[in-house]
């Protein structure tokens, strides 16, 4: 059995991107001898799963894998810069190292100064004890102190010269680490090899085929929504983390939805006892109710807290990037387009003064980007450039989809409200009205020509139970609303011109029995 002297490169050919992992596969060719051999294939990633681990030799050529496994080496990193890393790193090293020496000289430049100093106070000493004893050698104090006054300069000289070139050097190696930082990541001290044992019956080419799992790698989606008038480009990208310890160089990317590590099991059937019970005579002389908020939605996935997963519609979604793709093993995100189509969008502009005295531009259109649009953030632009994010909710292919483009700041809806309340003196029957007012003013710029129309939604209560009757004063409110749906949710288009004003009135009765309590 022969055995390979040098690793045999391994490239990443093609990824299949999950929620939180990856599926790597790698391609290569060998050029076999009739055998076994065995195979020393990378280096790989050293967080690759082993137990996912799978090779297969093309079926054309004779030969069958006998085995596959991952070694790992662990290679501590030296004190010095190997000779295969960067300018900048042989940089960084090089100002360290004459950052060292320099402290050094500066420590040895305070040391001989503080000496001279000392032979300074001690020559002053001994001048005043000579003067003190008669003794008289001015030539002599005088040259002394001149030529260690001379060298305390000259080493004083030095030592801020040395000082401001260490200052300097801290500066240049500061920003030279933070760039590497940036630019850069440590070289791995883990790597890993992939030992390939095969048997071939006959001399020639075979086209192996390695895969398996990466942890340390996700996405998620994101969109680019631009509006020009009535016309709407919508850009489908995936945003792509991964730090798997090696980078995708013009890999086929895969995007998958599939939730490979959650197990399924069927629900537990439990019993579901049901009762009869006599309701109390108070019971059947009172009927209970309460006023509730329910939010109207459509059918879909439910939301969860934590951290946001792709929301697929419950169903495994698969999305290719158009083009080989690049994505280094940085953690940061990098941007990859997938998809985009233009269309006519039709745009209206809503307000629900209840929640909002905000007038909003709204873009309303078809998903035809002949995918599921999933669902992620997606940056708002119009004329005037970025206006925003928002979010996209789940849409099936060829599915509405509604994106709002902000308030618009030249419309303004105060809404008012009043009730009141009475009771049938024969009927006991209670009657509450309510009276909701909404002002909406439009503030044009002069120059500013046609009509823009508002759409108004105000909503009246539903009630679920007979005791209770909601009914509209179409004869009171001024005007009628255009559309009531069975959500209970009035709708009205208002034309305002440049600087117009309307006022829109809407009133509805709430009628309970006696025997209702709660109201």
């Amino acid at each position: 059995m022969s055995m390979a002297p040098e690793p045999i490169p391994l490239p990443v050919t093609a990824v299949t991107c999950q929620e939180d992992r990856a599926h790597v596969e790698r391609t290569t060719v060998l050029d076999l001898e009739a055998g076994v051999h065995r195979l020393r294939l990378g280096p790989v990633s050293a967080l690759a799963v082993d137990r996912t681990l799978h090779a297969e030799l093309t079926a054309e050529h004779p030969a069958t894998v006998l085995d596959v496994r991952i070694v790992r080496e662990w290679t501590p990193r030296g004190p010095r810069p190997a000779d295969g890393d960067s300018a900048l790193r042989h940089r960084v090293h090089t100002l360290e190292e004459e950052l060292l020496a320099l402290g050094r000289r500066r420590d040895r430049l305070h040391a001989r100064v503080d000496a001279l100093g000392r032979l300074a106070a001690d020559l002053q000493r001994e001048i005043g004890e000579g003067a003190g004893t008669g003794e008289s050698e001015a030539l002599r104090w005088t040259r002394e102190l001149d030529r260690v006054d001379e060298e305390r300069d000259s080493y004083g000289e030095r030592l801020r010269t040395v000082e401001a070139r260490l200052a300097g050097l801290g500066a240049e190696l500061a920003e030279a680490r933070r760039v590497m930082d940036l630019s850069e990541e440590q070289p791995a001290e883990l790597v890993g090899h992939i030992e390939l044992t095969l048997e071939a019956t006959a001399a020639g080419p075979a086209d192996l085929r390695v895969s398996h799992l990466t942890p340390c790698a996700l996405w998620r989606p994101a969109y680019r929504a631009v509006l020009d008038g009535e016309s709407l480009t919508l850009e489908t990208d995936a945003m792509v983390w991964q730090r798997t310890g090696e980078d995708w160089s013009d890999v086929r990317l895969t995007l998958s939805t599939a939730r490979s590590a959650q197990s399924t099991e069927p629900p537990r059937l439990d019993e579901d006892r049901l009762t009869l019970q006599d309701r109390t005579s108070a019971e059947r002389r009172t009927v209970d109710v309460e006023l509730r908020e329910e939010e109207i939605a459509d059918l879909g996935p439910v939301p969860v807290l934590g951290l946001p997963g792709v929301d697929d519609g419950d169903e495994v979604r698969v999305l290719n990037s158009p083009a080989p793709v690049s994505v280094p093993a940085d953690g940061r995100a990098h941007r990859v387009p997938l998809s985009s189509f233009a269309t006519t969008a039709s745009i209206e502009y809503a307000c629900t003064p209840e929640l909002s005295p905000l007038v909003t531009q709204v873009a309303r259109f078809d998903n035809r980007s002949g995918h599921a649009l999933l669902a992620g953030p997606v940056d708002l632009i119009r004329g005037s450039g970025f206006t925003g994010r928002g979010t996209l909710d789940f849409t099936a292919p060829h599915a509405p989809v509604e994106l709002a483009y902000g308030s618009r700041d030249d419309h303004r809806v105060v809404r008012h409200t009043e009730e009141t309340r009475d009771t049938a003196t024969l009927t006991q029957r209670t009657v509450v009205t309510r009276t909701v007012t909404l002002h909406v003013s439009r503030f044009s710029s002069p120059g500013e020509h046609g009509e823009r129309v508002i759409v108004l939604r105000e909503r009246i209560p539903v009630s679920e139970v007979s005791a209770v009757e909601v009914r509209l004063r179409k004869e009171a409110c001024s005007p009628a609303p255009d559309t009531v749906d069975a959500d209970g949710i009035a709708c009205w288009s208002l034309a305002l011109p440049p600087g117009g004003r309307r006022t829109v009135t809407l009133v509805y009765e709430l009628s309970a029995s006696a025997k209702v309590a709660g109201l």
